[in-house]
């Protein structure tokens, strides 16, 4: 399949990774190599921002954020952010 993130074919999701609408969006076109990618940027902007994932307004932060990772290319890191050191 061809994934909207990483802009070539690569491998498909097996299921819907979100609930409705959206859900269905990204296993159309969304890979697993880059929902990967979102995975790890999602624990990095909980544990930067220290955001609690049941409440709901990490959980729409964390949706926005998403949708601007993986089909729009505005995701930014979180002010202040540093990687860590190799």
């Amino acid at each position: 399949m061809y994934c909207q993130k990483l802009k070539r074919e690569a491998e498909a999701l097996e299921k819907a990774p979100y609930p409705g609408e959206l859900g269905q969006k990204l296993l159309e076109s969304i890979s697993k190599e880059a929902w990967g990618l979102w995975l790890a940027r999602q624990t990095m902007l909980i544990n930067e921002n220290r955001l609690t994932p049941f409440e709901p307004e990490a959980r729409a932060l964390l949706k926005d954020e998403m949708e601007k990772f993986l089909f729009t290319g505005d995701a930014e890191l979180p002010e202040g952010y540093t990687p860590p050191a190799k």
